[in-house]
């Protein structure tokens, strides 16, 4: 959580500290540092697990996997910058999570093991339902501003017939820039 906040703080003060063109250039730049950083991490991490053997050794990988995916798709999300990313984003760090608890449930055996797998499969079906059902609440209320918008401006029409000739372009000219028609 503590590297979310840090990496979403980091490309946000790089998007407000900079122009246009060159917070493209900037976000760009902080999305390949934070590959590269989730990468070295991993490799660290990874290096670490080949000390350990076992199950202890398979959870130590795929918390290893699972971190990088995290770091990797954040980054990805915020630099595309787009809901599909976004939720994209969350399935996938979902999966890596379901991997990690499958790996958590190889240290039990028989039904203990077949429960952690079932509770394993549930959260990551939960988790997939919450980002698919927060993507439709999101379109929903793009849909619903935009409603409101094309409202608005058929009343700002409708003022501006109200007027003639220049005056009436002027309004109508103005409501387009406003509602952006």
């Amino acid at each position: 959580m503590h590297y979310r906040l840090t990496t979403i703080a980091a490309l946000t003060l790089a998007f407000c500290c900079a122009g246009a063109s060159a917070a493209v250039d900037e976000a760009k730049l902080v999305y390949k540092q934070a590959q590269d950083n989730a990468a070295a991490n991993y490799k660290v991490a990874r290096a670490r697990c080949d000390a350990i053997a076992g199950n202890p050794k398979d959870v130590c990988v795929a918390e290893a996997k699972a971190q990088r995916v995290r770091a990797e798709e954040e980054a990805g999300a915020y630099y595309k910058n787009t809901l599909k990313a976004y939720t994209r984003s969350r399935m996938k760090i979902a999966e890596a999570k379901f991997d990690l608890d499958k790996a958590r449930c190889g240290a039990f055996a028989g039904n203990e093991k077949d429960v952690c797998v079932s509770q394993a499969k549930a959260t990551l079906v939960a988790t997939e339902a919450d980002a698919k059902a927060d993507k439709k609440a999101m379109e929903a209320r793009a849909d619903a501003r935009e409603d409101k918008r094309d409202a608005e401006y058929k009343v700002a029409r409708e003022k501006c017939d109200g007027f003639a000739g220049a005056t009436k372009d002027s309004c109508m000219s103005a409501a387009k820039a406003q509602y952006g028609k």
